[in-house]
């Protein structure tokens, strides 16, 4: 068992993360545990509910299955769980508690930092994606019309239960997806200012075939190294002040693809590695970095056979850019690497970006 924590500057925001192989029937069990005599209701994905709904023996009045998809995550779904809650009668001393990958964990977190001005939360990932990036960093939000999670807030939940056993069944697209998530982390390791040398790099060209085949002590260690490298950022910018958007390294032509695509033709962590190739190419256009490193971030992407992308229009990826979270009024904002494993955020007007890439 790995036991980890996040320490918020403000001490009632901090919490523990657990990392353990253990039996998912104990789950439950665990959960309860933590939230002792409270009223609780479980946001749970549909496909953890086929295949692990009997092990989790979570009563059916306390539960809320979500249909899986990024599209699930909508103002929509976010009011029949506050209608759920409310017909519950939970209070600000009872849980919300998610059961998922992102989408879940995403719109669960945002339910409980907004039902009765904010009431406890546990995430429970059950994606790779989930487990290293979305359910550390209180990061919670749904989508609109307009683009992805751009409404939302900073929640952290009270605990993190983090079980690579679910990862077993996670089919091999949505695996993969989880690891262009962690391939980022390889790109910014040094620029998150871990105390500890954690050499994602190297662990990620010595160990893909361990990775890719999902040996439980092997993807166990990758999470590890993932959790500490997140944990390094939020503690020093909880609320993306200035640090915490690194971890945006490769989102702003990632989120554009999604969105370009209804979120229904590409993953997120496809779209990502996408984002992170435009930003190699946008890096080198820019003379911030050499081509060698440019093509020894390709073949690490290699490795791990991620899902071809098609190119997009360039003046439409860049109005669909403008819209994104980070942008200013006039300037689009890219996270690109100036060195190795080392990023920074850099703004480009949308005439300069068009004259450079054409």
């Amino acid at each position: 068992m790995v036991d980890l924590s996040v320490k918020i500057k403000q001490e009632e925001n901090s919490y523990p993360i657990i990392i353990k192989n253990e039996n998912i029937t104990d789950l439950t069990e665990k959960i309860l545990s933590y939230i002792k005599d409270k009223k609780y209701l479980v946001i749970i994905s549909e496909k953890v509910e086929k295949i692990y709904g009997k092990k989790l023996n979570i009563p059916k009045e306390n539960k809320f299955i979500l249909k899986d998809g990024e599209k699930e995550k909508n103002f929509k779904n976010y009011q029949k769980i506050i209608n759920c809650a409310l017909k519950k009668k939970l209070t600000r001393k009872d849980a919300i508690i998610a059961i998922g990958g992102g989408v879940v964990g995403d719109l669960a977190g945002f339910v409980a930092s907004t039902y009765m001005r904010g009431i406890d939360f546990i995430q429970v990932p059950t994606t790779l994606l989930a487990c290293v990036d979305s359910s550390v960093g209180g990061k919670v939000a749904i989508d609109t019309d307009f683009g992805k999670n751009l409404v939302g807030a900073f929640y952290q939940p009270k605990i993190v239960l983090i079980n690579p056993k679910f990862l077993k069944t996670l089919d091999d697209r949505q695996f993969k997806t989880g690891l262009g998530e962690v391939v980022k982390y390889s790109f910014i390791e040094k620029s998150c200012k871990c105390e500890e040398e954690l050499n994602l790099t190297n662990f990620l060209s010595e160990k893909s075939q361990e990775i890719l085949n999902r040996d439980e002590k092997t993807l166990s260690k990758l999470i590890e190294i993932c959790v500490k490298l997140k944990i390094s950022v939020v503690e020093k910018d909880e609320k993306e002040n200035g640090l915490r958007r690194i971890l945006n390294f490769g989102h702003t032509y990632g989120h554009a693809i999604e969105k370009i695509t209804k979120y229904k033709k590409f993953t997120h962590g496809e779209a990502i590695v996408e984002g992170m190739k435009f930003a190699f190419n946008l890096a080198v256009r820019r003379n911030l970095i050499d081509k060698n490193y440019k093509y020894l971030a390709e073949d690490v992407i290699k490795k791990y056979n991620f899902k071809e992308i098609p190119t997009f229009k360039l003046d439409k990826m860049i109005e669909l850019m403008q819209m994104d979270k980070k942008a200013t009024s006039k300037s689009i904002v890219f996270i690109l690497p100036t060195d190795y494993s080392t990023v920074e955020a850099f703004e480009f007007l949308p005439d300069e970006l068009i004259k450079l890439l054409n």
